[in-house]
């Protein structure tokens, strides 16, 4: 059974597992009998990080007296008692890399970047560099490394790799548990714009359901019956694009939703978050069957139906646009530090513009 210790080298909690030799791997090597036994009691154990445990004396012998075994190549006999102790692996420290960064805002306490699609906010599996943070070391310096974690210095809140948009950075603690209450009692104004196929009915409303982990697909977040994470959207057309399309006058969208911007091919649209979970927007508007364009995860790949002809540049358009079209425009809240409100915005970038063009000739 495991226990709890302390790791006398960095003072982080260990974990010690219990093995005991069975008849069947008598005269085996001691690092393949672990491996064969360790992953049912610490599942993610690799033969080589079993191995190198044993080289820096984390394995011992209880018959011995707890003597270490440094030998990975040892064999072992039916009954033997070997304790590992397993340290807590540690995240490696991104190292400073010069990424260009898009500044909107900069003083002493936090950072406001718009930062392109594309580019990974911290560092994860598969991406341990050219990130945001990675950016953000070189731009701040190392007085950055030591807030909110090693992995997310400065990181209080995140965009997925593929939306672009504003997005702020504590430089101090005092900064990084200001906005972090901020974003923990929904006081900050955050609004995105984002093309979605078709036109969404009612013009204005709002979306609610708890969003956890796809059953089906854990990559996926969906609205989910039980478990999950309250989340609220609330959204506007601003305009629609394609046949029957254009700006809603007041007084005219009930009657333009019923006729002319039926036919409307896309729209472009304000979303504005009471909560944020992860992929919220992506899912709350494919809910309602009208996902973001280019979302490969939320059917936004799947051009509206049109005729061939009509639809023959927008596939086209699709086909380069490798990402979804969902720009963070808008970031608002109180300065941590001085107290005062801020409001930053940003304009779409060039490739939504572009494809909003096309839509708009659909």
């Amino acid at each position: 059974m495991p226990e709890s210790n302390q790791n006398p080298s960095n003072g982080k909690p260990a974990t010690t597992y219990t093995v005991t030799v069975p008849e069947d791997k008598a005269g085996a090597r001691l690092d393949r009998t672990l491996a064969d036994l360790l992953p049912d009691l610490s599942p993610g154990l690799s033969r080589t990080r079993i191995k190198a445990l044993i080289e820096t004396g984390a394995v011992a012998i209880d018959e011995a007296a707890g003597t270490p075994a440094n030998d990975p190549a040892q064999k072992v006999r039916p009954g033997q008692t070997f304790t590992i102790d397993v340290p807590p692996v540690e995240a490696p420290e991104p190292m400073a890399q010069a990424i260009p960064l898009s500044v909107i805002y900069e003083d002493d306490d936090l950072i406001v970047i718009d930062k392109p699609a594309g580019l990974v906010v911290h560092p994860a599996p598969g991406n341990r560099d050219r990130t945001l943070v990675n950016a953000l070391l070189a731009h701040c310096g190392k007085g950055l490394s030591g807030i909110g974690g090693v992995a997310r210095p400065g990181i209080v809140h995140r965009l997925d790799k593929d939306t672009s948009g504003l997005l702020v950075v504590a430089k101090n603690d005092a900064a990084h548990q200001g906005l972090a209450q901020q974003f923990a009692d929904h006081s900050l104004e955050r609004a995105y714009r984002a093309v979605v196929w078709g036109v969404p009915r009612p013009a204005r409303g709002e979306i609610t359901g708890n969003i956890g982990r796809n059953p089906a697909n854990r990559k996926k977040m969906a609205i989910v019956a039980r478990g999950g994470k309250p989340a609220r959207t609330h959204y506007r057309i601003e305009r629609t694009l394609g046949a029957g399309g254009g700006p809603p006058r007041a007084g005219q969208m009930a009657n333009r939703a019923a006729g002319l911007v039926a036919s409307a091919v896309a729209s472009l649209v304000e979303c504005r978050l009471e909560t944020g979970r992860t992929h919220q927007i992506r899912v709350h508007m494919a809910s309602l069957n009208h996902p973001v364009i280019g979302d490969p995860l939320y059917g936004g790949r799947r051009p509206a139906r049109r005729g061939a002809g009509s639809m023959a540049g927008v596939r086209a358009a699709l086909a380069e646009f490798n990402r979804q079209a969902l720009h963070a425009y808008l970031l608002g809240f109180t300065h941590p530090i001085t107290g005062n409100p801020v409001r930053f915005k940003s304009e779409l970038p060039l490739d939504i513009r572009s494809l909003i063009d096309i839509l708009e000739r659909a």
